[in-house]
């Protein structure tokens, strides 16, 4: 399968900004007065920032952006092990090619979000083409939207930053286990405590589990381990660091397609990479960060993090793709044949490295007050691998039905493209309080890349790609009253494409412009304690390239260029209330999207993109049990609307409607709190495809899993 490319950072400029680092404590060691505040160390129940903003430690409710905070307790209790699993939790994320045994992909405001470009570990970037764990974070951030000022370049939709668990205030240890009907096990054990009267933190998480689910063949195991620790250096100064490995090995199950004109059957049993020679996709993974604040006096600090991201992945699939007997490669044969593909790529590792600084202080200049950031942001992506088995390793034609044992054919002589991407991005906001109800919000990202790849094998087409440019963010926020605010505000995001290094192109590793998306968003808030409700409306739009004419095999056959643009608009409406022994929680999106301007293939134009739902509904309600204390019973609703599964919109899938139910029963264990969890997904055994991404020119249908019944059991001990 394909990959986007990745960055990473000299180490020449880690060690110059850890000197510089160094310097400053030293200077700032020499003169620091005792009256300083001390850094807050938060605990792990905290309320805390959604610091995927971008605008420091400021509440998220207060910054005029859309975002969603899913908190730890959120994701246990849904028994979340992958970021997909919470797409559930808000109407505006939904699937966008999600295999089991693979990555996810995720599809905010229509927009399918970039692995490479559009995810964040600690506020720093990392590559999400790896099996990321849930199990040490503390929460997942999703900010919806373009993010021109938290990103240097990334597709619209949306930004994801994970946040690690931190050392708690007091010492704690928790041991859960969960299990499913399928045979999926997992264990994991949380624990944090304090040395040194306080001034030395640590937490560890350590998780195993035996993966398994109803697809055929897709037995195998994971495992984590993670260590956060801090230290109170002094009065003002605080050291953090973060840091785990992990691994997954699993088979993965590729989608299924069309018969012809017609749906398969929605079972999610059926695995079509199951030959005795398939071999399980390994994602190996070593994350690291390492944060450093530092309190200049009651109004000013500045704060150093360096990170690093090391994978390495084998990649391994038995898939299909196509039908040469009639002629068709974006689906299946009518009868269910296809051809099957004997895929290969050994030793993909990616690397990010990267390194911020920044400044965040308040200031009173003519009577206004003022919060500012600024910094640096220097990063570097690099993606290495081998000649790999892909479209020289065609095997024969398979049948869906009768899924026939074919012999392997491991030819590995396919070329792989490695990159290597640097950045640097100097940012600053500024937040104005005007008066006690009206503020603006000023945000501007200058970036700098240099991009550059090259092919293994004989063909190497070689393309360097230098550019810059400025994404800036403007915004106003007005509170009504004690609880309502209302906002607006227009922003831009960069995605930046070289043309192939392809002698068909005639611009082949010429630079396009840099594709700048751009976004309005006005919305509504109201937040008290016991309720809370939101109405958004947002209006992006994107440009999109193409092919001009259609490229054939001759040299000079075609150019890529900028083809016009997808318009999406949409309204999104949320909310949740707790009334004594109920809890509510909703949000549903309505999305209009359509292709505009494309002189290429004008026949696209005014028509909806694959994969996009024009409504989605989640939501969630629990009651306490008053008659059995400690008892909660809740429910979870998620609706998608009907979507486009070809390109010209003549075929569509239906909508589809799932409800899962859950028990959970607060206790106690020889005096100590712990809870169970027996829960229900899927409680009525609906068959439906969930999704039908039409990505690598072909058409893919992802059956959603059987009714499963999960218990889990957690204790503090």
């Amino acid at each position: 399968m394909a990959r986007p490319p990745l960055h990473t950072l000299r180490p020449a400029a880690l060690s110059l900004i850890t000197v510089a680092c160094l310097t400053a404590l030293q200077a700032h060691a020499q003169n620091t007065e005792a009256t300083l505040p001390a850094v807050t160390i938060r605990s792990a129940g905290a309320a805390a920032p959604a610091d995927v903003t971008g605008f420091g430690d400021q509440p998220a409710s207060s910054v005029p952006i859309s975002t969603t905070v899913i908190e730890n307790r959120t994701i246990s209790e849904t028994g979340a092990r992958r970021i997909s699993d919470l797409y559930k939790l808000d109407a505006s994320v939904s699937d966008a090619y999600n295999a089991v045994g693979y990555y996810d992909y995720a599809s905010v405001r229509g927009f399918v979000i970039d692995n490479t470009y559009n995810f964040r570990r600690e506020g720093l970037p990392i590559s999400a083409e790896t099996s990321l764990p849930l199990d040490h974070l503390q929460r997942v951030e999703l900010l919806k939207g373009t993010s021109g000022i938290q990103a240097g370049t990334s597709a619209p939709g949306g930004l994801i930053n994970l946040v690690v668990k931190r050392p708690t205030a007091q010492p704690t240890r928790t041991f859960r286990t969960e299990v499913n009907e399928d045979g999926n096990a997992l264990v994991h054990l949380d624990m944090s405590g304090r040395a040194g009267e306080g001034s030395l933190g640590w937490r560890v998480n350590i998780a195993g589990e035996r993966l398994n689910t109803e697809a055929r063949g897709t037995e195998g195991q994971r495992g984590l381990l993670a260590v956060a620790l801090d230290a109170r250096l002094s009065r003002d100064s605080l050291l953090e660091g973060e840091f785990e490995i992990s691994r997954r090995r699993q088979a993965t199950v590729p989608g299924l397609s069309l018969l012809g004109t017609a749906l398969p059957p929605a079972d999610p049993r059926i695995n079509i990479n199951s030959q005795p020679w398939s071999q399980p996709t390994d994602f190996r993974n070593f994350s690291g960060s390492l944060r450093f604040t530092q309190a200049i006096n009651s109004q000013w600090n500045w704060q150093a993090q360096l990170g690093s991201q090391r994978l390495k992945t084998d990649d391994y699939l038995a898939y299909p793709f196509g039908c040469s007997a009639e002629n068709n490669f974006d689906r299946y044969c009518s009868n269910g044949d296809f051809d099957l593909y004997d895929y290969r790529s050994e030793n993909e590792r990616r690397t990010t490295h990267a390194a911020q600084w920044r400044v965040n202080g308040d200031i009173e200049a003519g009577g206004l007050r003022h919060k500012l950031t600024a910094g640096v942001l220097v990063s570097r992506f690099t993606l290495r691998g081998q000649t790999r088995a892909n479209d020289s390793g065609f095997i024969a034609g398979g049948n869906l039905f009768t899924l026939p044992a074919l012999a392997p054919n491991p030819q590995i002589v396919d070329p792989f493209t490695n990159r290597t991407e640097r950045s640097t991005e100097f940012f600053a906001t500024d937040v104005i309080r005007w008066s006690d109800a009206f503020q603006t919000w000023t945000g501007l990202r200058h970036t700098r890349l240099e991009r550059d790849s090259i092919r293994t094998g004989t063909d190497p087409r070689a393309t360097r790609y230098q550019d810059s440019f400025t994404t800036p963010w403007l915004a106003a926020s007005l509170q009504l009253d004690a609880q309502r605010t209302v906002y607006a505000s227009w922003g831009q995001g960069v995605e930046s494409e070289v043309a192939p290094g392809r002698a068909r192109y005639t611009n082949q590793g010429a630079a396009l412009p840099p594709l700048k998306s751009r976004q309005w968003e006005a919305g509504i808030r109201s937040l008290n304690d016991s309720a809370r409700w939101n109405l958004t409306y947002f209006r992006i739009n994107r440009p999109v390239s193409g092919d001009q004419p259609a490229c054939s095999g001759t040299p000079n056959s075609c150019t890529r260029v900028i083809d016009g643009s997808a318009r999406h608009q949409g309204i999104e409406l949320g909310g949740g209330r707790t009334t004594g022994a109920w809890d509510y929680n909703a949000s549903v999106t309505w999305i209009d999207a359509e292709r505009q301007g494309s002189t290429i293939n004008p026949t696209l134009n005014g028509l909806r993109p694959t994969n996009v739902p024009r409504w989605v509904l989640r939501s969630d309600v629990s009651r306490t049990i008053e008659a059995v204390p400690g008892l909660k019973a809740s429910a979870h609703l998620s609706h998608e609307g009907r979507r486009a599964i070809t390109p010209n919109n003549q075929l569509q899938l239906g909508s589809w409607t799932r409800v899962d139910a859950a028990l959970r029963y607060d206790t106690r264990v020889q005096g100590r709190p712990a809870n169970w969890v027996v829960a229900v997904d899927n409680l009525f055994d609906r068959r439906y495809f969930q999704e039908a991404p039409f990505q690598y020119e072909h058409i893919y249908l992802f059956p959603a899993a059987s009714r499963t019944l999960r218990v889990a059991f957690e204790t503090q001990f």
